[in-house]
């Protein structure tokens, strides 16, 4: 299966449909069914302590499963967010950049199942992981 969307494009999709929010992520790596996402983390993303926030790494979860469907099937602006499972395993690296690894484990008509392993950037220890689920809209 060939990608829809590659790097670039995802990029200019963000920008287009949510430019509130698109200059807090960059697509760094994509290939067949799978995708590297940073968070830039910034002052909103962080809790006292200067951690990175539950919420935000959710954020960062949901975004990298998003755009890794979206490469794979074109851009489906309405395609959702149906489950989501995540643990949080260790604090993240105080003000630090969060580097989602995303890997789809299905990808069907109407649905795409994904994981998800968080990490501080230039950590090797995961500090959360998703698994997650969208719900593709049908072809009209």
């Amino acid at each position: 299966m060939a990608l829809a969307m590659d790097k670039s494009a995802l990029a200019e999709f963000l920008d287009a449909e949510f430019p509130q929010v698109a200059h807090e992520f960059t697509v760094e790596h994509v290939e067949e069914m799978a995708i590297r996402v940073r968070l830039n983390v910034g002052e909103q993303h962080l809790r006292p302590g200067g951690t990175v926030s539950g919420p935000s790494m959710f954020a960062l979860a949901d975004v990298s499963i998003y755009l890794a469907t979206l490469a794979m099937i074109g851009p489906k602006a309405l395609s959702v967010t149906t489950n989501i499972a995540m643990d949080f395993m260790r604090k993240p690296a105080a003000a630090t950049d969060l580097i989602c690894e995303a890997r789809l484990l299905k990808l069907g008509r109407s649905l795409a199942v994904g994981d998800c392993l968080l990490y501080s950037d230039g950590g090797s220890e995961p500090v959360a992981r998703a698994s997650m689920t969208y719900a593709i809209p049908p072809a009209r």
